[in-house]
């Protein structure tokens, strides 16, 4: 086949080369690019706002959304995206959706004469659309950034000063190019803050660091979710731990009489609890582990130089977070384990079960066996009497017979006549009793063999 007959097999409209490419190719290579870090200048002001979500609101939140085009004079996106970020002239918003959450970043460029955290980007927005987002807020602060580059940073009094006197945490982030103060606490207006003092970062790397801070913070929040449903279940699960051994102690005592239906509705009652408890906490918990894996990944990117006499992020962090987690996962690894030991006792409990109907059916076999005999003697018995019964009335009809035969003129010696016919009778009707008796036997065997057989 020459080259120039392969074109009808080529389509050709999917680029230059002619080849055939995957339809997923170009959303493969946007997805790369779908979550660009941030340009930041110093100085800025940000506020940020995370947003729970249910499925059922998303759609509504995106709605919500495009109605601030509409009152900016902006034209609305179509369809949402994973990535939106606006000018809307005196601020900047930055709207990122997640799986079970929606951030949005306010940014502004002005710098605030009076201080820090005096005014925020939020104060920007209409109330009213504020108000109409649906959702709850998890994560709610503002981040100040100055410039420290050409003047020089405040001294540790004024800075706490701008945290209500709160105990602060502070670090030297990119090898001590910026300088980061936060309390990771809640303050007058219901919102945490972050200071950044920019010594030596351009606009990019700012941007870059400032985004690592939010996601520690946002990531943090949403991995603590979890902590306070551990906290729930875990007297829970000890109690229910010792009830648990309490049966199988029950069950190891072979003296104690059990009730085995009590048994089996509580074992019933304990694992539909566990199943349920795991529906409700397992991907809260499968959550924490990925968000918790988030924070250590952009801590570890932070590359923090000390402050002294103040713990940095990452020592905040590890001290506490760390912990939360690892109780969540505990709780997670409690109710898994807890429902093998209840599946296991469950088996130990149907082998009980199963041996005690045996023995049941081995002593009602025995029983019937015994019957067995008690009816076939008894049934050898009435054969007994049948015989005789039957031989009884046979020589009666033959003695009518005789009579009759002796009044016709046949002249016999009726007693020796009698005589001699009632061992023959007995005879025959004993012989053809056990003929009958013999026969349905035989039936019976053949009808064992064939169900054998089948």
């Amino acid at each position: 086949m020459s080259f120039s007959n392969l074109g009808r097999f080529v389509n050709s409209s999917n680029n230059a080369y002619g080849l055939t490419l995957h339809p997923s190719r170009e959303t493969l290579y946007a997805e790369m690019h779908s979550r660009p870090f941030q340009v930041l200048p110093s100085p800025a002001q940000v506020s940020y706002l995370a947003i729970l979500l249910t499925p059922e609101q998303k759609q509504k939140e995106f709605d919500v959304f495009c109605a601030l085009y509409e009152d900016f004079g902006q034209v609305p996106p179509l369809e949402d995206g994973v990535c939106f970020d606006v000018d809307f002239g005196e601020f900047r918003i930055r709207r990122d959706k997640h799986l079970e959450f929606t951030s949005y970043m306010v940014i502004t460029k002005k710098e605030v004469p009076d201080g820090h955290f005096v005014d925020n980007p939020l104060s920007l927005l209409p109330k009213d659309w504020l108000a109409a987002i649906p959702g709850t807020v998890i994560a709610a602060f503002h981040v100040e950034i100055a410039d420290a580059r050409t003047q020089p940073e405040p001294d540790l009094f004024e800075v706490k000063g701008y945290f209500e006197e709160m105990r602060l945490v502070g670090s030297r982030p990119q090898n001590g190019d910026a300088q980061v103060w936060t309390t990771f606490r809640l303050h007058s207006d219901g919102c945490g803050r972050f200071l950044i003092y920019n010594k030596n970062m351009s606009d990019s790397q700012l941007g870059r660091m400032v985004q690592r801070v939010v996601e520690i913070e946002t990531y943090r929040l949403f991995a603590l979710l979890a902590l306070p449903i551990a906290r729930k279940y875990n007297p829970q699960l000890a109690q229910m731990d010792q009830q648990l051994a309490m049966m199988t102690a029950r069950l190891a005592d072979a003296k104690e009489e059990l009730d085995e239906q009590a048994l089996l509705t509580e074992l019933i009652n304990m694992a539909a609890w566990v199943e349920a408890a795991r529906a409700q906490t397992t991907f809260r918990f499968s959550a924490t582990n990925a968000y918790h894996d988030l924070v250590i990944k952009n801590l570890n990117e932070l590359k923090e130089d000390e402050v002294s006499g103040h713990l940095t992020i990452t020592e905040f962090m590890t001290r506490r977070l760390t912990p939360a987690v690892r109780t969540c996962k505990a709780t997670g690894e409690h109710l898994e384990n807890l429902s093998r030991r209840i599946d296991r006792v469950s088996d130990m409990m149907r082998t009980q079960v199963e041996m005690s109907i045996q023995s049941q059916n081995q002593s009602l076999l025995a029983s019937m066996d015994r019957r067995s005999k008690i009816q076939l003697a008894m049934q050898h018995t009435v054969e007994g009497l049948s015989v005789a019964a039957i031989s009884y009335y046979s020589i009666g009809l033959l003695k009518f017979l005789m009579q009759a035969l002796y009044d016709r003129g046949v002249h016999f010696d009726k007693s020796l006549a009698m005589g001699i016919a009632v061992p023959v009778v007995v005879g025959g009707v004993w012989l053809a009793t056990h003929q009958i008796h013999k026969r349905f036997l035989k039936l019976a065997k053949e009808k064992v063999n064939e169900s054998d057989g089948s």
